[in-house]
């Protein structure tokens, strides 16, 4: 007799063995995912603080005012300080991991710099746990 294909048993055995495995990989790879957004965030954080740094250094030690925003990295905040700015000096604004902007402060509140820089983290609302900051 020749036998013509799996019966249903096999067929769900099979099922059974890769949903156990799927099990067991899928978790990790999520915690990997979160974990290379949050170290992704932090290299952005690190990179606006260095842009602000230097655009102090052309402004006298002042950094953009919390309305001027970091926008002021890009575009000349005030008509006044023409003589002063030497941006762009960022080729453009980045964004966190999720795709949402960065808030900034200045002065700084939280941080023990002269200014705050913060992400949402991975849900979106400031001021909880998950939040990417510049002062952890």
């Amino acid at each position: 007799m020749v036998r013509q294909g799996m019966t249903l048993i096999e067929v769900l055995l099979v099922v059974t063995i890769l949903l156990v495995i799927a099990s067991a990989v899928v978790p990790r790879l999520v915690n990997r995912q979160e974990k290379a957004n949050v170290d992704t965030t932090k290299i952005s954080l690190k990179g606006l603080e260095q842009a602000l740094k230097l655009y102090a250094i052309d402004h006298d030690g002042r950094y953009p005012t919390s309305a001027q925003g970091i926008d002021s990295l890009m575009n000349c905040p005030d008509s006044n300080d023409e003589s002063f700015w030497q941006g762009p000096y960022l080729e453009e604004l980045p964004k966190d991991a999720w795709r949402r902007d960065f808030r900034y402060t200045h002065p700084a509140s939280k941080s023990n710099k002269a200014f705050d820089l913060s992400s949402s983290g991975p849900d979106g609302v400031h001021g909880n746990d998950d939040d990417v900051t510049n002062w952890d």
